[in-house]
């Protein structure tokens, strides 16, 4: 099925176990908003070439929409429109004022140079005008996009606004450099909080973190940080893939700092010296405790999990496991840690950001990371009450957590008019 529909599925599964009213149901199922630009650009060569952008705003009765950007050659209408409707759930899972959006721009990132980029980045965000706003939509990034792209975005932003107001808008955007309004641990915070979610799993288990071997699909922000925050906490990484390859070690540990150095100088894991080079499939059906899959969708497959030996799946990225492979695993007694609460940290400490900007504050890295430990452990622990409830899986909770919470808006505000 498409990622939209799967993200519908999910929805319905939830809404299912709490017998949610219809009306709720026809709200939660499809955006309230999809804006489609097409925006010219002109190129070094000084040939104009015309680009497609979404935004597209799910949910906001929560909060202001909230959703990262992203660039990729694959961006179309269905992704983003479930990756919305992800953070719906995910911003009302772990209880943090937002609604859900998405976006971003059909383009490879790779293929461009940082002129055209900076032009592609201010003319999409000339054209998206008031769709976003500081206390209406507000970005970050996403795949194929960075700090750097977010502070193009503030600025245009700011300069296309009343000049009394230049200052006041910098939470327009969120994930920006430090040096611009960013938050101290907004770049490791996905990784964290992936990592922090399996430390909860396994407290419940009386076990530490402490020799599980780990395989990480992704290299990038969230493999990377995930890779560097479970190897702090005693964790053996022994395998990572990428768009590049896949390199394993088979009695020894795969130092994250050194494989991220030959990666920014390589621009993938393949080649890495210090491991041996195996295939994609080699990599799910290694000898591991735990696979990370922080790449992108529809990664974890029926027939990759065959031959499958982790017990645990932490859900990095968005949507990586089909649904015909999460059947099969909960049947198999595989944990699976799902999407909309794992890789909520990067939301969490978004939201910090935004805090910050809007009582002109910088926290601590020491507060931050306090902050979202208790944020993300609290929302673990919900999830789990709701499991024993329900007798469900993981995601079955997750969402049950979020609609729960949604619904008792829906409640006290009502319809107008």
């Amino acid at each position: 099925m498409s990622l939209f529909a799967m993200a519908q599925a999910q929805i319905e599964r939830g809404a299912d176990l709490i017998g949610l009213r219809d009306d709720y149901r026809v709200l939660l199922r499809s955006p309230k908003n999809e804006v489609i630009v097409n925006f010219p650009v002109q190129l070094d060569d000084g040939r104009f070439e015309l680009f497609r952008g979404y935004r597209i705003q799910h949910n906001n009765v929560l909060g202001p929409y909230k959703g990262g950007m992203r660039f990729s050659p694959d961006v179309d209408l269905d992704e983003v429109k479930a990756l919305a409707t992800w953070m719906t759930f995910k911003t009302a899972l772990v209880n943090v004022p937002f609604g859900g959006a998405k976006g971003g721009v059909t383009i490879d990132p790779a293929e461009r140079s940082d002129e055209e980029m900076s032009r592609v980045v201010r003319r999409f965000t000339h054209a998206l005008g008031n769709n976003i706003g500081p206390e209406h939509d507000i970005p970050a990034p996403d795949l194929g996009t960075n700090a750097q792209t977010m502070v193009w975005m503030m600025d245009t932003y700011a300069n296309s606004v009343n000049g009394l107001d230049r200052q006041n808008v910098k939470r327009v955007v969120t994930g920006k450099t430090v040096a611009c309004g960013g938050s101290l641990g907004r770049d490791k915070a996905t990784g964290t909080g992936v990592a922090i979610c399996l430390a909860h799993h396994l407290e419940n288990e009386d076990r530490t973190v402490d020799g599980l071997r780990v395989a990480i699909q992704g290299f990038g922000n969230v493999g990377e940080h995930t890779a560097r925050e479970l190897h702090a906490m005693g964790a053996h990484i022994v395998a990572v893939a990428d768009h590049t390859g896949a390199v394993m070690v088979e009695d020894a540990v795969l130092d994250p700092e050194d494989l991220w150095r030959h990666v920014s100088e390589a621009g993938g894991v393949s080649g890495y010296r210090h491991a041996d080079t195996i295939s994609t499939e080699e990599f799910f059906s290694a000898d591991v405790d735990v696979i990370v899959p922080a790449a992108i969708e529809n990664q974890v497959t029926p027939e990759r999990i065959e031959r499958l030996k982790a017990q645990i799946i932490v859900e990095g990225a968005n949507g990586p496991t089909t649904r015909d492979a999460e059947q099969q695993l909960v049947d198999g007694g595989v944990v699976v840690i799902p999407d909309v609460l794992a890789n909520a940290g990067g939301v969490i400490v978004s939201y910090f950001e935004w805090v910050q900007n809007k009582v002109s504050q910088q926290w601590p890295l020491s507060e931050v990371d306090y902050r979202l430990r208790q944020q993300l452990w609290d929302a673990c622990d919900h999830v789990d009450r709701a499991r024993e409830r329900h007798h469900c899986t993981r995601r079955e909770a997750a969402y049950i957590v979020a609609i729960e919470r949604l619904a008792q808006v829906y409640d006290q505000r009502g319809i107008w008019p």
